[in-house]
């Protein structure tokens, strides 16, 4: 990969170690597109969601792109009486990062991150480096090291599954 994002530069001052992947060539849209183009189990690619909550305060949920954010799980896992998404457009001055290419790495201010149990399923997950194209695979006990955060069923529970 030629081009390096600020995410990838912040894993490396960490020493943490990370594979890359664009996917910038492609016309991968969705999170499963994208797991597609990547040839990876979409259960082990992960969005990276921003909400607000009841409070005012924002709210970070990184969870399997085929998957939907419960927002009663969401809620409860940081301690509000509910959460919603916030609107596109409040995205990039809220993180730096535009819609599609949001991480949970290197946002302009730490908000309390939670992210699918789910990723303890497997040794590394995949997720957006910050920008539309790229995403890196990063291990969840290395994860650790450059972000704080917790772990949460965050997903909906589809009936008759």
């Amino acid at each position: 990969m030629d081009e390096k994002t600020n995410v990838m530069r912040l894993l490396e001052q960490k020493g943490i170690k990370y594979k890359s992947y664009n996917y910038a060539n492609t016309d991968a849209v969705s999170g499963i597109d994208v797991a597609t183009a990547l040839g990876q189990d979409p259960a082990r690619v992960f969005k990276t969601l921003v909400t607000i909550g009841k409070s005012g305060g924002h709210y970070v949920f990184v969870i399997p792109v085929a998957e939907e954010l419960d927002l009663k799980k969401a809620a409860k896992s940081v301690g509000e009486k509910s959460v919603e998404m916030i609107k596109a457009k409040e995205l990039l001055p809220l993180t730096g990062y535009m819609h599609g290419g949001c991480s949970p790495i290197g946002m302009k201010k730490a908000f309390i991150t939670t992210i699918d149990s789910s990723a303890e399923n497997f040794e590394s997950f995949c997720f957006s480096a910050g920008k539309i194209g790229y995403q890196v695979e990063v291990a969840l006990n290395d994860l650790s090291k450059i972000i704080n955060f917790q772990l949460a069923e965050l997903t909906v529970v589809l009936k008759g599954a």
